[in-house]
Parts: structure tokens; sequence; C-alpha cells
């Protein structure tokens, strides 16, 4: 059985082509190939560098949005304290009116929104001017749930500044006018795994931008924002 093994294997090890005609298209093969594993890298980065700012030179907009990055015993994970200080800090300034905290809430025991909402209150912003959409299960559901559910049309988004960049992309291709401003974090180990994350995650992002599929759920439109709005114009 051995034997039989170890032969099978060395007839399957990889046989470089013997020719110079032959190992040129090889190649040229391995480099068409990182050409396109880089093209969704390079259209997230072309798409979504120019709308990245900060703070305090991000236009105002109507609505902030904010993506959930996990819960810790029940509470915003310190990524995504990070990203709700910034929101807050942006609705202090004036710059957005309305808070749309966009996460998972696929099972009673895990509720991003409402823990974002919780954290959000507790540092000052009014409960009416928090609008939670409980199925934002990944970037682009949030970003088209955004657009197609709760009518938004014009965005600050708010994410780390590894992510930043691929939410902007995705929601100008769901159809909004967005602005990013990465919450700033230092470069330790979970900063550099979200990074390398979106290197594989840029090629989901170019499909979903191709294809435009509908959400997980979609559902009904939702009056939240623009009642938010409205009582925050009052």
């Amino acid at each position: 059985m051995g034997v039989t093994s170890g032969t099978r294997l060395r007839g399957t090890r990889l046989r470089l082509p013997t020719t110079v005609a032959g190992r040129r298209r090889a190649v040229r093969g391995v480099m068409a190939a990182c050409v396109l594993a880089l093209l969704p890298v390079t259209w997230v980065h072309t798409a979504g560098t120019p709308r990245v700012r900060t703070a305090r030179d991000v236009p105002e907009a109507p609505v902030a949005m904010v993506f959930g990055a996990g819960l810790w015993g029940g509470k915003p994970s310190p990524y995504l304290a990070h990203r709700l200080d910034t929101a807050a800090g942006l609705y202090r300034a004036g710059k957005v009116r309305v808070l749309l905290v966009t996460g998972d809430n696929s099972r009673d025991d895990y509720d991003e929104p409402d823990a974002m909402r919780a954290y959000l209150t507790k540092r000052g912003v009014p409960d009416d001017r928090i609008v939670s959409d409980f199925a934002g299960f990944d970037t682009w559901d949030s970003c088209a749930r955004a657009k197609r559910v709760f009518g938004v049309d014009r965005a600050v988004l708010v994410s780390q500044d590894f992510h930043i960049r691929r939410a902007v992309a995705l929601c100008g291709a769901a159809g909004i006018d967005a602005y990013g401003v990465g919450a700033g974090e230092k470069h330790d180990v979970t900063w550099l795994a979200g990074g390398a994350r979106e290197v594989l995650a840029a090629g989901k992002a170019a499909l979903d931008a191709v294809v435009r599929p509908s959400p997980a759920f979609l559902g009904p439109h939702e009056p939240g924002v623009e009642r938010a709005l409205e009582t925050a114009g009052r």
C-alpha cells in the first residue's frame, strides 16, 4: 500500500515545461493570473481612495452609516467602539444628522445594532437620531439595504481605514453618494489581519458591484431614516 501511494504521489508531481517556448508560456500564464488577482484590489482602491476623508474635512451628509464589527460579551468590540466614537463625533460636529447602524442580528443571542444603539445613546446621541438595520450581514448587504430599504442617497461611511475603501466602493455601486471616514487604529496583529482579509474580500466586492445581487433580506421600504431626519429638522 505504501509503495503504491508513493508511486502515485511521484506521478502527480508538477512538471515544468522543458522547452524555452513552454517556459515563456508558463511565465506569461502566471503573470496573467497575478494581474487578474490584483484587478479587484485595484478597483477598490481606485473607486474608494478619492472619497476617503478625515472626520474634520469630510463633506456634510444627512446620514452616517456605521458598519458592525463584532460584539464581546454583548457589547461592541474595541474596533466597533472606535467606529461608534467616530460616528458620535461626526454627529456632535454637525457633519451628519442621523446615524444608521447596520449589523448582524441573525440570532436571538447576537444583536449588533441594538448594542451599537446602546453605546451611542450612552455617549449623548439622541435615541431618535439612530436607525437600526438588523440585516447588514456584510458590506454589500448594508449598502444595498441602505439604498433600497432605507432610501439613503447620500452618506458618510464609518469603518476602520483598512475597510473603508471597500465600503465606499460598494456603497457607490449601490447608488449612494458616499464619503468615508476611517476610525484610527494602531497597526497591531488585528489590524494586519484585517488588511490581509481585504485583499481576499476585494474579489467578492468586485463581483457584487458587477452583479448587484439582492441582499439576503430585502423587505419593504422602512421609513426610519426619513422620520429621524424630520425629527432632526425640527
